[in-house]
């Protein structure tokens, strides 16, 4: 979600000219909607992760988390950080069934959410539970033969995409804000590919990153995920408590 003031295409942000999209309330309800209206099984949906830490309320989580979505503060220590990992890195081109995991670019205002949920659902045993011929279906067969700026391109103008995200964008449990406006809050998605690596999955970041490999009885809520994962961005803001955490996993129904 996080913006710009510099109407350009050159730094990790949506140019002010580009698309825009509500903002996407972190709630699971609503997630959970999004994600089966777009032709994910009812057997998955997003549940809320109260604790990285507690053994009670991790027990109340369904597993295998399939992935996590961390929502975040844009500040200035993650964006120093930010800078600095990807200064190390070039522009991510991977493109077809081959690569380890589907990644999209960021290129529509406001829609970190959205791509959040792309990437949890498009990749490891999560996209095993897409519906054939839905519209994530459809969508993905489209993108995954193609490079990332035109898989962005093709995000941009995918109108059954648009018209979900509207739906569950509008129907959130606080007003949703305008399309247009800027929010300093982000999303990320950690998620185990199917090479038994954990990738932090970013539209705003140069590509997928690899944050190290799990075991095969390893999901993403284990302890080695979440130490390699969401517990390094808490490390790392210190006292700021705007985060928060959900998870794909199976449905408690």
């Amino acid at each position: 979600m996080a913006s710009t003031s510099v109407d350009t295409h050159s730094g990790p942000d949506p140019a002010s000219t580009a698309p825009a999209f509500i903002p996407l309330e972190a709630n699971p309800e609503l997630m959970t909607s999004l994600i089966h209206k777009l032709g994910v099984s009812p057997a998955l949906s997003i549940h809320d992760v109260y604790s990285l830490d507690d053994p009670s309320l991790l027990a109340f989580l369904p597993r295998p988390t399939l992935a996590l979505l961390l929502v975040f503060p844009v500040s200035a220590t993650y964006e120093s950080h930010r800078l600095s990992e990807d200064a190390l890195t070039s522009e991510y081109m991977g493109a077809g069934p081959d690569e380890p995991v589907v990644w999209f670019r960021q290129t529509i205002r406001n829609a970190c959410g959205l791509m959040g949920l792309l990437h949890a659902v498009a990749n490891g045993p999560a996209k095993e539970y897409i519906t054939e011929g839905s519209d994530l279906d459809v969508l993905l067969k489209k993108a995954i033969p193609l490079a990332p700026p035109e898989r962005a391109k093709l995000l941009e103008t995918d109108s059954s995409l648009a018209k979900a995200h509207h739906s569950a964008a509008s129907q959130g449990d606080t007003s949703a804000p305008d399309a247009k406006d800027d929010v300093d809050l982000h999303y990320v998605c950690f998620a185990k590919g199917h090479d038994g690596t954990l990738w932090e999955l970013d539209g705003r970041r140069k590509g997928p990153i690899n944050r190290g490999k799990l075991d095969a009885n390893e999901d993403v809520l284990s302890e080695k995920a979440v130490l390699l994962g969401p517990k390094k961005f808490l490390e790392r803001e210190g006292a700021d408590l705007r985060f928060s955490l959900v998870a794909l996993a199976p449905s408690l129904d």
